[in-house]
């Protein structure tokens, strides 16, 4: 503890959501203290997390922890499986566990949608009682740190909350939400209209709304939940992208592309990954966030916005 306030550890917290994030923390009373790997005078200075980090000064004395840091684009290099096995499993219940001895009483950890798959096309929303089906490295480093998540929780009195979103934006984000607007602003032809889906998406600010409830809110009566989170509006690829161009007072110029040939045209580039995220549907079941007493802070457009007049300041 600090003083009489309660000090939370967030791990990435240089990174697109931890930097964010911080800032609600800090201005609802935690003390926030922060993992990174160059710190100054205030932050905690970890070069590397992985089976063997010694967290034990960096726990003293805290409540909570947020864990956001992890290996996500590394699926070309030659020791990617190593990789997200030191720092998504590994380092994650090393972590866990350090907290719990230290006796920290909650442990948040931003899991991942992808641990359910990419589509859920011709199926049910996802939910969080569904059987995990993920693809690729990451989806499947995200599914083995929760299912050992879940272990821990049974011999420990530390409760763990587990949220999987989907694409997270807002400003500084990046992968496939910032392809999506360096097009936009570049007025660049998409061929995205033919898209009929539906899919979720999660504003930053909700996010971190949902990680502060559930730092003030545990469930009492249990030690282990998993949450998917989401904005209230889940729309189509195109729709999507017509918003974000108005947000960004552009013109959107999305033309007609048969699906197959768009799924062709981007596996011969190299990024059928990017197809599966574009094209397929990606439905999620937030009422068990929405029963925790949560509710979205921004919508979409609102969201959309916050992420564009952010990054023109």
């Amino acid at each position: 503890m600090s003083g009489s306030k309660p000090v939370v550890l967030v791990t990435g917290a240089n990174g697109f959501i931890g930097r964010h994030l911080a800032p609600i923390l800090l201005r609802d009373g935690w003390v926030v203290r922060r993992v990174v790997r160059t710190p100054n005078d205030l932050d905690v200075g970890i070069q590397s997390i992985g089976a063997e980090t010694d967290w034990r000064a960096a726990l003293e004395g805290v409540e909570a922890v947020v864990h956001l840091a992890a290996r996500v684009h590394h699926k070309h290099d030659e020791h990617a499986i190593q990789l997200y096995r030191n720092v998504n499993i590994d380092g994650t219940l090393n972590l866990a566990r350090s907290a719990a001895t230290a006796g920290v009483r909650h442990f948040i950890f931003v899991s991942s949608v992808l641990v359910h798959g990419r589509s859920n096309e011709g199926r049910a929303p996802f939910s969080e009682d569904d059987t995990l089906t993920p693809l690729g490295l990451y989806g499947m480093s995200k599914a083995a740190a929760e299912a050992g998540l879940r272990i821990l929780a049974r011999d420990s009195d530390m409760k763990i909350s587990v949220i999987r979103p989907p694409l997270v934006y807002g400003a500084g984000a990046k992968g496939n939400f910032a392809l999506l607007l360096r097009a936009v602003n570049l007025q660049l032809p998409l061929p995205l209209a033919s898209i009929d889906n539906q899919r979720a998406f999660l504003a930053v600010q909700n996010l971190s709304s949902f990680i502060l409830r559930r730092l003030a809110h545990p469930d009492p009566a249990s030690n282990f939940e998993i949450f998917l989170v989401a904005d209230r509006e889940q729309v189509s690829t195109p729709e999507f992208v017509e918003r974000l161009a108005t947000a960004s007072g552009k013109r959107s110029r999305l033309f007609r592309m048969p699906p197959d040939l768009l799924s062709m045209l981007l596996k011969v580039i190299g990024r059928q990954e990017t197809y599966d995220s574009l094209v397929g549907s990606l439905e999620l079941n937030v009422c068990k966030a929405i029963a925790t007493g949560w509710q979205p802070q921004v919508t979409l457009d609102e969201g959309l916005r916050l992420a564009l007049s952010a990054q023109n300041v």
